[in-house]
């Protein structure tokens, strides 16, 4: 036959209740991803809309239309949320198994003939058939949808993320982004090169190409294999990988990854394919107070910063040196390779011009701040932001 006869759907009608719930089990427990996805209400309202719709068909009633509807609207759904489509789809499958294995007990149960049977699981493959292809349908639409606004989302939670991180704005950005939000995240700050365009990157890294100094989001980059993703990242460009915050820490992160981008810039640190922050907590504490560190300097060091370059950098590194040895000469000299008698008059002449206790255990802290600070700045060509007149 070609369709089963509307006696047949009048005799199911009165098992749909109990049709509805054995299905919804099965899902439950075959299918639990789909009902932790979607949801109860959204489970029991697809099982007893096609359990409608399927015996509608039966009746002869325009029930094609409702089906498209229905699924195209789970599909849709499915996609708003982020999830993919197999969980809906293997929850029509098991939907089909368990209508299937119902229908057959009924045939036997009816004393139904073969042909009914065959048009009833011939109805019930094409209606599952029908939703598939709908639920495909609205999730394109959907995705298509999204995509069209998706850049906005990103760059309003990228923004977000190192401006104002408010969870609230977090969580509501990351949702119509599509992005899952991580236990911790770090700034990528790249070196300004207009030469190299920028990379295709992963759809969890937030960038900004265009900003002044362009820089990235990059989530978890303490998880394994992060060096290797990073070098993928930014390729050719010189980097500088920010510290590690928690979400609503990107504004430190960000900010520490900026400054050490210029500082890079004017030949303070080396530039290197990748650089940590972390790995200059001094420079960068030194860089973000300089105009303390030319006071202080001008107090402490005094003429030994208005000597030339070629005169003042010898002292300062014997200084450096002597101070991180424990104020041991015979240890410096080890250290730089000298004479020890090299070393005593080099320290001999800056206590000349300092007039400092180089042993004064209160000025050792500052002494090796400003002492770091002023060699970076003499070998990157910079005239000492700080003499014996002040800053």
């Amino acid at each position: 036959m070609s369709a089963p006869p509307r006696a047949v759907a009048a005799r199911l009608r009165p098992h749909a209740g109990a049709a509805v719930a054995e299905i919804e089990r099965e899902i439950r427990a075959h299918v639990p991803e789909y009902v932790e996805d979607d949801g109860e209400d959204t489970l029991h309202r697809a099982v007893s809309a096609t359990t409608a719709c399927f015996l509608d068909a039966l009746d002869g009633g325009g029930a094609g239309t409702a089906l498209t509807d229905l699924y195209a609207a789970l599909g849709a759904e499915a996609a708003a949320r982020g999830h993919g489509l197999e969980p809906l789809r293997e929850a029509l499958r098991v939907g089909g198994r368990v209508a299937c294995r119902r229908l057959i007990a009924d045939s036997y149960r009816l004393g139904w003939p073969r042909d009914t049977l065959t048009g009833l699981t011939d109805a019930l493959f094409r209606l599952e058939s029908e939703a598939a292809d709908a639920a495909a349908r609205g999730h394109a639409r959907q995705r298509a949808s999204q995509g069209a606004d998706l850049g906005g989302h990103r760059a309003r939670l990228r923004d977000a993320l190192v401006t104002t991180p408010r969870p609230d704005l977090v969580t509501r950005y990351a949702a119509a982004a599509g992005w899952t939000v991580p236990r911790a995240l770090a700034v990528v700050a790249l070196f300004p090169d207009a030469r190299i365009r920028p990379r295709i990157i992963p759809p969890d890294v937030l960038a900004d190409w265009d900003a002044p100094v362009p820089y990235l989001v990059l989530p978890d980059p303490d998880s394994p294999g992060a060096d290797l993703r990073l070098a993928q990242l930014t390729g050719r460009r010189i980097a500088v990988l920010g510290p590690t915050v928690p979400v609503t820490g990107g504004p430190v992160s960000f900010r520490w990854a900026r400054q050490a981008v210029t500082l890079v810039e004017r030949g303070v640190l080396p530039a290197r394919p990748l650089t940590r922050c972390t790995d200059h907590l001094a420079t960068l504490a030194a860089s973000a107070a300089d105009d303390l560190v030319a006071l202080t300097g001008a107090r402490l060091l005094g003429p030994l910063l208005d000597l030339p370059p070629d005169r003042a950098l010898p002292l300062l590194d014997t200084l450096a040196a002597y101070l991180a040895c424990g104020n041991n000469a015979t240890a410096t000299a080890q250290r730089l390779s000298l004479h020890s008698q090299t070393v005593r008059y080099r320290l001999r002449r800056i206590t000349d011009l300092t007039g400092r206790d180089l042993d004064d255990p209160d000025a050792r802290p500052d002494m090796m701040i400003l002492t770091h600070w002023a060699r970076l700045l003499l070998r990157a060509g910079e005239p000492p932001v700080f003499s014996a007149t002040g800053p």
